[in-house]
């Protein structure tokens, strides 16, 4: 059984943009509502869905819990929903937590002590957990057993708790930021790829239909194609995209009514908003292209550096628009041509 987590705890701070992949306070009901309970209802990532299938059908049959499982890759994506699905097919409780709202080992030895056998524990954003909270892991990951020190100085004395044997399932954005002790208990490792514009269609559509929502298949691919492959991204859009049409409409979302609406909203046939086109466009013409440095550009933009780092950057780097140099960032010819500029920094006729 799966209980209704707090999403509150697990967003840091509530995005201000519509294509921000990050939680905002105002998916919690929306993604609740709108993620799949089984790997069969599960849309997309087809090799991680094949291997965990595998995994499963294993562990079912020894009569044994998964092993422990590390999802990672760009926020958005599916990461919670698949360890409810993993719980769901296991047959078993889980538990969700995040990183940051771990900030003392007692809060987690708690948590493992409550874990019957089997259970999963989800840890969002692991990488986020601190050095003594991690060290109360590496024990309960291999051995299912809790080390707690009682007392302090000489007559300190540590004891030894024996846990149910539980899966955990831990969620990045940084892979590269867990400490290789943590990495390596983990005996699942997978990568969670962006969407494509066929797959978010068909998670558009499938959104549409639990929230009553009429859409034309012509208006959820240009929904799609504008939701930067992430799943989050596509049911934001298509929440608010419902708002035009209805007001503005006969409430159903067809290919104008949608590019109207995302027009309004100033998100261009690529899925860029006002921030990205600033970005490049102070890169373009406040610095002649580039290079330029992540710090001047935030200056320049009135942005936070990690704003730029974690949310534009990413983006923008998988479509080809701006590459990253030792000595800043510059843009690209596909971006120039995106905007309309010339090299010398006039705008073309389109």
């Amino acid at each position: 059984m799966i209980e209704k987590p707090d999403f509150s705890k697990l967003a840091e701070e509530e995005g201000g943009r519509i294509v921000e992949p990050q939680f905002a306070s105002e998916d919690t009901d929306l993604e609740f509502s709108l993620r799949p309970k089984h790997l069969n209802e599960y849309i997309g990532q087809e090799k991680v869905k094949e291997n965990l299938k595998v995994y499963i059908e294993a562990a079912k049959r020894r009569k044994e819990p998964l092993d422990h499982v590390l999802l990672y890759g760009p926020p958005g994506l599916g990461k919670t929903t698949l360890a409810g699905i993993i719980a769901n097919e296991m047959g078993v409780n889980i538990k969700i937590t995040s990183g940051p709202a771990i900030e003392k080992p007692g809060e987690l030895a708690a948590l493992l002590t409550g874990l019957q056998t089997g259970d999963v524990l989800f840890v969002d954003e692991i990488h986020r957990l601190s050095r003594q909270v991690e060290e109360i892991l590496y024990p309960a990951m291999e051995d299912c057993v809790l080390d707690i020190m009682i007392g302090k100085g000489p007559s300190a004395q540590s004891i030894r708790v024996d846990l149910n044997k539980f899966t955990l399932i831990g969620a990045t954005t940084r892979a590269g930021q867990l400490t290789g002790p943590l990495r390596d208990r983990f005996g699942v490792i997978m990568r969670l790829e962006m969407y494509t514009p066929q797959e978010l269609c068909d998670i558009i559509m499938r959104s549409s239909v639990i929230l009553s929502i009429p859409c034309e298949r012509s208006g959820a691919m240009e929904l799609a194609r504008r939701s930067r492959g992430t799943p989050r991204i596509a049911n934001r859009l298509l929440k608010r995209v419902r708002d035009f049409a209805e007001i503005m409409g006969d409430g159903k979302i067809t290919k104008e009514m949608a590019d109207i609406a995302l027009n309004r909203l100033e998100i261009d046939k690529l899925g860029l908003d006002s921030l990205d086109k600033r970005f490049l466009t102070m890169i373009i013409n406040g610095y002649n292209g580039g290079p330029v440095g992540l710090e001047t550009l935030a200056s320049a933009l009135g942005e936070e550096s990690v704003t730029l780092e974690d949310v534009c950057e990413p983006y923008l780097m998988q479509l080809g628009f701006i590459s990253r140099t030792p000595r800043g960032r510059c843009a690209t010819e596909l971006a120039y041509r995106h905007l309309g500029i010339l090299k010398d920094g006039q705008q073309t006729l389109d």
